[in-house]
C-alpha cells in the first residue's frame, strides 16, 4: 500500500491548488479523482478571478421579476419545480443570510479572500508554467438600465472601504475598452484589479501536472471508498489501495455524498450552470469579461472562442441537463455584441457547490482526526482555490493561517 502525507479527493481548481500548496510545504500528496483533473466544474467557468465578488447573489423580492422567472423570460435563471420545492429551506436560509448583518459579514470575509486570490494564482500558474493564460485586463460590470446600475451601490461602497480600484463607466467609456459592444444606453463598472484566463480547464490541469512533475501521485478513485485505515485514511484507486496520514476533501457539489456518512448535515445545495463558445462576426472580438449583469450571463473571450456562460438553474444535480439558458442568453448577448455561430456543437453543463452564506467550508472535520474540509465555494471556485489552499495547507501543516479562517469554519453549521 502507497503511504502519503495527505490524501486530497477531488481534482479541480480547489483541489490541485490544495494539493499544490500542501506540495510547496513539503508534504507528498496522492490527488484522487473519478475523472482527469480538470474535467468538472473547473472546467467550464467564466475563467475570472474577481476582485470585485463582495455581495450575495441577490435574492429575488420583486414581483415581476419572480413572474418574468417562473415564465422563463429572464436568461439568468432556470428551474425545476420538484427541486425548488426541495431547496425551499436552504432558499430561506440564504434569504436570511441576505440581511445587512449577514452581508457585511461576506463583504468582509471574501475581500480578505481576494485580497490573496490573484497573488495565489500566480505563485501556482508560474510554477506550473501556466501564465500564458492570464490577462491583467481586468473585467467589466453592464448595466443596461440606470436602476440596474444604482442597485451596485452597497457594492461600490464596500470597494471604497476595501480600497479595491473602480471605474464608473458611461455608454462612450465602456465603447472605449470594448469597442465591439453596442452600449447605447449603458451604464458599467470597470474593475481593473479582476483578472481572468483564456481556458480554466487547461490551467487547473497544468497545475495537476506541475503536482506529478514534483512528485505528487494522481490518481483515479471512488471518493466514496474513503475509509479509516491505522490512524489515518484509505482509499482504492486506479494504481492500488493509497493510505494518508490526513485527508482533504475538496470535492465541491459531490461533498455530501461522502461527509453524509459521517454524519454530517451541513446545507450544501447545487446551482447548476451552462457554457457554449461562439464565434464573433469577423474582427469583432473582447479583451476581457463582460458580465451582463441585469440578463444574468457572462461573456468571456476564451481559446476556443467567446465564452457565454450562464447564470443558474435550480434542478437536481445528476438531472439530464436542459440548456434553455443558454439560448436565452444568446438571444440577448446578440443585442451588445456580434456573436454569430456556435463555435462547437453543445452546450456543456457543470455544478456550483453553494451554501446559504456564500462562503465555503474551510478547516478540520469535526469529530473526525485528520480529515479536512475545502468545498462549498458557489460561484468563487475558481477565483479561491489558490487561497482557500493555501489556508487548508497552512492549517494541516500548523502554521499560522494567512487568513483568519474563522468566518469560513465547518462549526458555523453544526
Amino acid at each position: 500500500m502507497r503511504t502519503v502525507d495527505v490524501i486530497v479527493l477531488g481534482a479541480g481548481m480547489v483541489g490541485t491548488s490544495t494539493a499544490l500548496q500542501l506540495q510547496r510545504r513539503g508534504l507528498d500528496v496522492a490527488l484522487v479523482d473519478r475523472r482527469q483533473p480538470g474535467e468538472e466544474t473547473s472546467h467550464g467557468n467564466a475563467g475570472i478571478i474577481e476582485r470585485n465578488g463582495f455581495l450575495p447573489p441577490a435574492f429575488p423580492g420583486d414581483a415581476k421579476f419572480l413572474l418574468n422567472i417562473a415564465l422563463g423570460r429572464w436568461p439568468g435563471a432556470n428551474y425545476s419545480l420538484p427541486a425548488v420545492l426541495r431547496l425551499m429551506p436552504w432558499l430561506m436560509a440564504f434569504r436570511r443570510h441576505g440581511s445587512r448583518t449577514g452581508v457585511q459579514r461576506l463583504a468582509h470575509a471574501m475581500n480578505a479572500l481576494e485580497a490573496y486570490a490573484a497573488g495565489e494564482h500566480r505563485v501556482l500558474a508560474e510554477a506550473a508554467e501556466a501564465l500564458k493564460y492570464y490577462r491583467q485586463t481586468g473585467a467589466i460590470s453592464l448595466y443596461r438600465t440606470e436602476a440596474g446600475f444604482e442597485a451596485t451601490a452597497a457594492e461600490r461602497h464596500y470597494a471604497r472601504i476595501f480600497g479595491v480600484d473602480y471605474h464608473e463607466l458611461d455608454e462612450l467609456d465602456l465603447n472605449e475598452l470594448e469597442p465591439w459592444l453596442t452600449a447605447d444606453g449603458c451604464r458599467g463598472i470597470f474593475w481593473p484589479e479582476t483578472e481572468s484566463v483564456s481556458n480554466p480547464g487547461a490551467v487547473t490541469k497544468a497545475f495537476a501536472r506541475s503536482l506529478a512533475e514534483k512528485g505528487g501521485e494522481i490518481m483515479t478513485g471512488d471518493a466514496r471508498r474513503l475509509t479509516r485505515s491505522q490512524g489515518g485514511w484509505a482509499i482504492a484507486t486506479d494504481k492500488g489501495p493509497v493510505r494518508g496520514r490526513a485527508a482533504a476533501l475538496c470535492l465541491g457539489p459531490w461533498s455530501m455524498d461522502i461527509l453524509k456518512g459521517f454524519g454530517y448535515r451541513f446545507p450544501l445545495a447545487v446551482k447548476r450552470g451552462y457554457h457554449q463558445h461562439y464565434k464573433a462576426r469577423a474582427g469583432a472580438g473582447l479583451s476581457r469579461p463582460v458580465v451582463d449583469a441585469e440578463m444574468g450571463y457572462v461573456l468571456a473571450p476564451m481559446e476556443k472562442g467567446i465564452r457565454l456562460t450562464t447564470g443558474i438553474e435550480l434542478a437536481e444535480r445528476d438531472a439530464a441537463p436542459t440548456p434553455v439558458q443558454v439560448e436565452r442568453a444568446f438571444r440577448k448577448a446578440r443585442e451588445i455584441f456580434p456573436l454569430t455561430v456556435p463555435a462547437e456543437p453543445g452546450a456543456w453543463m457543470g455544478s456550483r457547490p453553494c451554501l446559504p452564506d456564500s462562503l465555503p467550508v474551510l478547516g478540520a472535520a469535526p469529530g473526525e482526526s485528520g480529515l479536512w474540509l475545502n468545498f462549498g465555494h458557489g460561484h468563487c471556485g475558481f477565483t479561491l482555490g489558490p487561497v482557500t489552499g493555501h489556508i487548508l495547507a497552512d492549517l494541516i501543516t500548523g502554521v499560522p493561517p494567512v487568513i483568519d479562517p474563522a468566518p469560513l469554519s465547518p462549526l458555523r453549521f453544526l
